[in-house]
C-alpha cells in the first residue's frame, strides 16, 4: 500500500476511535453587568465556576445604559445585571426579557468622595456649591447619574433653590461610567465626585476618601438580574441567577459592601450593616457599609 494511501487511513480511524474523541466545549454564558458589579460578579463567577466546572462565564461590564442599548441591538447576551430598574425595564418593553424573570439581589447607594488629603477641604455636600469647586459626575443616561440628579434635588429645599444650579456649575467632568469617576477624583484630577459606597475599593480605596450622604437624601439603588428571553443557554443561566440571589452569593455580596435587596419597612429608621459570612469575609476582606433600612424620603 502506498504510504500517502495508509497515512490517510491512519488519519480517518484516528477520528473514528473513541479514546481521541475531542472533549466537549464548555457552555457558555455570557454576562452583561454594570460596572459597578466589577468586583463583585468577579468574585462570584468564580465561586460559580468551582460548582459548574463544565461551563465558562464571559463577563462584559460597561454602564447600564450602555448594555441595554448593546442588548437591544442584538448583541448576544444570557444575563443582564443592571445597576437600576429603569434600564431593565426598557429591555423588557423592547421584548428581549420576561417581566417575570426580574428579580433584584442587592441594594448600594451613594457616597461623596474626594482625594485623601482633601484639598478643597469639602465636609459635606452643601460645599459642593461653593466657589471654584472641581466635580466630576457620571454622564447623563447612566444609572448613576440620575440618582445623582435625585440627590442633589432633594437637598433644594435645605441649602435654597439656586442650590442644584451652583453646584453644576463646578461639574468639570463627565465620565461614562462610575469607575472613571472614582479614578479621576483618585487622581487627584477633580475636588470631589459622586460614586457608589462600594466603588471605594481595590487600587483606589486607599487615594479616596468618602464622606457619608444623609440618610434623608441618599439614594438607595436597586439591582435587578434577569435571563434574556434568547438566551442560547438558557437553563445554565437560570442557574446562575439562582446561584446570584443564593445565601452563598448574598455573604460575598456583602463582603463587597453591597446592601440586601429587602428593605424591611417595619424596621425602626437607622442604620444595618450586612454581616458577611466568615468564609467571605477572609476571601475577599470586610468594607465599612452602611445599608439604610428605610428609602429615603421621596425613593
Amino acid at each position: 500500500m502506498p504510504y500517502y494511501r495508509l497515512a490517510a487511513l491512519l488519519i480517518a480511524l484516528c477520528f473514528c476511535l473513541p479514546g481521541v474523541a475531542q472533549e466537549p466545549r464548555a457552555q457558555q454564558l455570557t454576562v452583561f453587568a454594570a460596572t459597578s458589579l466589577t468586583d463583585v460578579f468577579e468574585a462570584l463567577r468564580d465561586e460559580f465556576l468551582a460548582a459548574n466546572p463544565d461551563a465558562d462565564i464571559l463577563l462584559n461590564f460597561s454602564s447600564s445604559s450602555t448594555l441595554a442599548a448593546q442588548v437591544m441591538q442584538g448583541a448576544p447576551a444570557d444575563v443582564f445585571a443592571s445597576a437600576n430598574e429603569r434600564q431593565m425595564e426598557t429591555v423588557i418593553d423592547a421584548g428581549f426579557i420576561d417581566e417575570a424573570e426580574l428579580e433584584i439581589f442587592a441594594r448600594n447607594q451613594l457616597v461623596l468622595i474626594t482625594p485623601s488629603d482633601n484639598p478643597a477641604g469639602l465636609d459635606a455636600i452643601r460645599d459642593l456649591a461653593g466657589e471654584d469647586i472641581l466635580l466630576v459626575l457620571a454622564a447623563a443616561g447612566t444609572p448613576i447619574r440620575a440618582y445623582t440628579d435625585d440627590m442633589f434635588a432633594s437637598h433644594g429645599g435645605e441649602y435654597g433653590a439656586d442650590f442644584v444650579e451652583k453646584v453644576y456649575r463646578n461639574l468639570a467632568s463627565e465620565e461614562s461610567n462610575v469607575r472613571q469617576v472614582a479614578a479621576r477624583v483618585a487622581l487627584g484630577e477633580a475636588d470631589a465626585g459622586i460614586v457608589y459606597q462600594t466603588d471605594v475599593s481595590g487600587d483606589v480605596r486607599g487615594q479616596l476618601r468618602a464622606i457619608e450622604i444623609a440618610p434623608a437624601h441618599n439614594q438607595q439603588a436597586s439591582y435587578p438580574i434577569a435571563v434574556l428571553s434568547d438566551s442560547a443557554n438558557a437553563r445554565l443561566a437560570e442557574r446562575f441567577v439562582d446561584f446570584v440571589l443564593s445565601d452563598g452569593a448574598r455573604s460575598i455580596l456583602s463582603a463587597f459592601g453591597f446592601c440586601p435587596p429587602a428593605i424591611l419597612a417595619e424596621d425602626s429608621p437607622g442604620e444595618l450593616t450586612p454581616e458577611p459570612g466568615l468564609e467571605a469575609t477572609q476571601e475577599y476582606g470586610e468594607r465599612e457599609t452602611v445599608c439604610q433600612t428605610r428609602p429615603p424620603a421621596g425613593g
